[in-house]
C-alpha cells in the first residue's frame, strides 16, 4: 500500500507499536524490516546488524522470498555501500545504486535494484545496524531518486526508535540467558547434593557385597538389591535434573500446557504422587505466567527434595483477569517463622520477591508433621 507525507506520522506510529509488541531481537529486526518497506512503500527492505569480523551477524531481509533469499548465497560482507553506512554513519539516498562508484555488484540471484535510502540504527557512539531500502513504487524523476528528503526524515524517525526496541530486546534476552543461568546453578548444586549421596552410598554398598560374596552369599545378595535401588533413585533424579535443565517452553507452550508437562515427568521421575489441576485459567501476561511458573517449580521442589511429600498437588484457579496458584504437599512440614530466624528460606524469599514484582502476593501455610501449602495470586494486567 502507498503512503503519502501526510499519513506519514500516522504510518510511524503504527510502526512503532508493532516494533514494541516483541521481546525477541529476530522479531524486533524482521518487524522493524517489514515496517520501515510498509512505511515507504518500498519494494525491498534489509536490516543488517555488523559482526566483529567484516561480516553481519544478523541480515534480515523483507520483498524477497524463502526461495529467492536461498538462491541469493551466503550473507554480504561489509563492503562497497554497506560499509559506507556502517562507518560514515551517516543517511545515504542514491538515485541508482548500480551507478553509484562504490557498487561492487551482486550475486546472478539477487534482485535488480535501482534507487537506494538507508539510514544507520544507533544508540549513542553504537552502531547497532544499518537500514536499507530499495525500489520505491512512484514515478522517478528524471535522474533523480524516488525516496525523497521527506521519507529519509521519516526513516531516520523509525530507525531512532528501533534503536530503543533493539537495545530493549537485547536487555530481555540478557536477562532471561542469566535467569536461565541462575537456575541451571540451583541446579547443579542439587545434583550435587542428591545423587552425589546416593552414588557415594551405592559404591560402598558395591565394595560390601564384594566383599561378602564368598563367605556370605545371601547378606551379599541382599547388599546388591540395595545396589539396584541406589542406582534406579539416582536415574530417577538425574531425570528430573535433566528436565528442569531444558530450557523452559513457556513462550512457545503457555503457562498451563508448561506446568502440565513438567508435573507429569516429575511424576514419573519420583516415587511421590504429582497431581495438576487446571480450573479456567487461560492465557496471562508473560511477567505473570513467568512468576507463577517459578514459584511452582520452587515450591515442587522444596515438597519433593526437602520435605519427603508422598503426595503433591498444583491447581491452577481462575480469579477474575488473574489467577491463583495452590501448591499442596503431605510432607514434614515446618514452622515458616523458625525457617527464617534460622536462616534457612526454602526459598520463601525468592517466591515472594516474584509475586510482589508482578503486583501479586504470597501465603504459606505449614506447620511441622501437616505439610505445607503455597498459595500466590497474581492479577491479570
Amino acid at each position: 500500500m502507498s503512503h503519502r507525507p501526510s499519513s506519514g506520522l500516522a504510518a510511524v506510529s503504527t510502526a512503532l507499536l508493532a516494533m514494541s509488541r516483541h521481546l525477541e531481537v529476530r522479531d524486533v529486526l524482521k518487524t522493524i524490516v517489514a515496517s520501515a518497506r510498509d512505511l515507504l512503500d518500498a519494494e525491498y527492505a534489509a536490516l543488517g546488524v555488523p559482526d566483529d569480523h567484516g561480516g553481519f551477524a544478523q541480515f534480515v531481509v523483507d520483498g524477497v522470498s524463502d526461495e529467492q533469499w536461498k538462491a541469493i548465497g551466503p550473507l554480504p560482507r561489509q563492503h562497497g555501500i554497506l560499509a559506507a553506512m556502517l562507518n560514515d554513519q551517516k543517511p545515504e539516498r542514491i538515485a541508482d545504486v548500480r551507478k553509484d562508484p562504490r557498487f561492487g555488484g551482486w550475486p546472478a540471484a539477487h534482485p535488480d535494484m535501482s534507487d537506494f535510502l538507508g539510514v544507520p540504527i544507533r544508540d549513542g557512539d553504537e552502531t547497532l545496524g544499518t537500514l536499507f531500502l530499495a525500489n520505491k513504487r512512484c514515478p522517478k524523476p528524471e535522474g533523480g531518486c524516488g525516496f525523497t528528503e521527506d521519507d529519509a526524515e521519516l526513516l531516520g524517525i523509525l530507525a531512532q526508535h528501533a534503536a530503543i526496541a533493539l537495545t530493549n530486546a537485547r536487555l530481555y534476552e540478557r536477562s532471561r540467558e542469566l535467569t536461565i543461568t541462575e537456575e541451571r546453578t540451583r541446579l547443579a548444586h542439587e545434583l550435587h547434593d542428591a545423587v552425589s549421596q546416593k552414588l557415594f552410598s551405592l559404591r560402598l554398598t558395591a565394595q560390601a557385597a564384594a566383599a561378602l560374596v564368598d563367605r556370605d552369599p545371601a547378606r551379599a545378595k541382599g547388599e546388591l538389591q540395595q545396589v539396584a535401588a541406589l542406582a534406579a533413585e539416582a536415574a530417577d533424579e538425574l531425570r528430573a535434573a535433566v528436565v528442569e535443565l531444558r530450557p523452559a517452553a513457556l513462550e512457545e507452550d503457555g503457562l498451563v500446557n508448561t506446568l502440565r508437562t513438567q508435573i507429569q515427568v516429575l511424576d514419573r521421575a519420583h516415587s511421590a504422587e504429582v497431581t495438576f489441576e487446571n480450573c479456567g485459567v487461560r492465557a496471562l501476561p508473560p511477567a505473570q505466567e513467568e512468576a507463577l511458573l517459578r514459584v511452582a517449580q520452587e515450591a515442587l521442589h522444596n515438597a519433593l527434595r526437602h520435605a519427603d511429600a508422598e503426595h503433591v498437588s498444583v491447581v491452577l484457579v481462575r480469579r477474575g483477569q488473574g489467577a491463583a496458584l495452590r501448591v499442596v504437599d503431605d510432607g514434614r512440614g515446618f514452622e515458616p517463622r523458625a525457617v527464617r530466624r534460622a536462616g534457612r528460606h526454602l526459598g520463601l524469599v525468592s517466591m515472594r520477591h516474584r509475586a510482589g514484582g508482578v503486583g501479586g502476593r504470597l501465603i504459606v501455610k505449614s506447620a511441622p508433621g501437616e505439610g505445607a501449602t503455597i498459595e500466590m495470586e497474581v492479577p491479570g494486567g
